[in-house]
């Protein structure tokens, strides 16, 4: 590769044949002309050869110059070419986006919004990936990733996309014959359902209208690091689920379970979209989390069922 002090010498040498003058030339690219000068003189010396006969009326190439100029010219087009190709690239979603996100929110939200987004973006091509642990996106190779809660310091960019709300549901048939729980302290006459990754694991914290908080130590005969393990249970009777409303929705909707504490609040994790920097985004990924931004206000879950 040409490094870029060669690519500016190449470019004054093309400048300086074409106008006849250092004054000129220099003006042109915004150096001083001693500096032009001085550049000249380095890549005659490198080279061998006498490039340009200098007069008090200006300069011309030599024999070797005029054939240097040439091959000068045919290294600068195509590198302004590629130039133009890496913006244009930039510029548009188009080619290979790889995104990461867990497994839960992948198949339930993620993938049918990659999908509609796809549609739009004909061009681009997915790799979508889940995964439950964190990973490395420069180690991955991963170009955005849509992570829950709050984030730490780091030097990714990122996006705040929006909430991901959780609720308290049990099945019809769970609760008849038991005690309808009215207050947080309630649960711990009932079978917990515990998600061992959020929520505090097995101390649910509550906010009631009042803005207190409650937390309340629950236990019961499952826990679990998958989300739909947990909703399986709850929908088979085995207790009382703390669960994201994408997770939980279409059993609410048919009746499976039903929410419960409907007064209280449980912790709202943050949407972020996460990519490896902050600076010179691509388009593909400033594309699709722009796109991303606008599809997690209201109850947005509710359009993924």
């Amino acid at each position: 590769m040409v490094p870029m002090d060669r690519i500016q010498s190449l470019r004054l040498y093309v400048r300086l044949v074409d106008l006849g003058s250092f004054s000129k030339a220099a003006s042109d690219l915004g150096i001083g002309q001693p500096t032009a000068t001085k550049m000249v003189a380095q890549l005659e010396q490198r080279l061998g050869s006498r490039l340009l006969h200098r007069t008090t009326r200006g300069v011309s190439p030599t024999e070797v110059g005029q054939m240097f100029y040439e091959k000068c010219r045919l290294i600068l087009h195509h590198v302004d070419e590629a130039d133009t190709v890496a913006a244009l690239v930039q510029s548009q979603v188009q080619g290979l986006l790889r995104i990461n996100t867990s497994v839960a929110f992948g198949r339930r939200v993620m993938a049918p919004m990659v999908i509609n987004f796809m549609r739009q973006n004909p061009k681009l091509q997915i790799d979508l990936t889940f995964d439950d642990r964190y990973v490395d996106l420069v180690e991955q190779g991963i170009d955005v990733a849509i992570r829950m809660g709050r984030l730490g310091d780091s030097s990714l960019g990122a996006r705040y996309l929006g909430l991901n709300p959780w609720i308290v549901v049990a099945s019809p048939e769970y609760l008849k014959g038991r005690e309808l729980p009215e207050h947080p302290r309630d649960l711990v006459k009932h079978d917990a359902l515990i998600y061992s990754t959020a929520q505090g694991d097995a101390r649910w914290h509550f906010a009631g209208g009042d803005g207190a908080n409650e937390v309340v130590q629950v236990s019961g005969p499952l826990r679990s690091n998958n989300l739909s393990t947990l909703l399986v249970a709850a929908r088979n009777h085995m207790g009382v689920a703390a669960l994201p409303w994408y997770v939980a929705f279409q059993s609410v909707n048919s009746g499976a379970v039903v929410p419960l504490l409907k007064t209280y609040t449980l912790p709202a994790q943050e949407i972020h979209a996460v990519f490896p920097s902050p600076r010179l985004v691509p388009a593909k990924v400033k594309g699709f989390v722009d796109w991303l931004s606008g599809q997690f206000g209201g109850a947005w879950w509710e359009t993924q069922a």
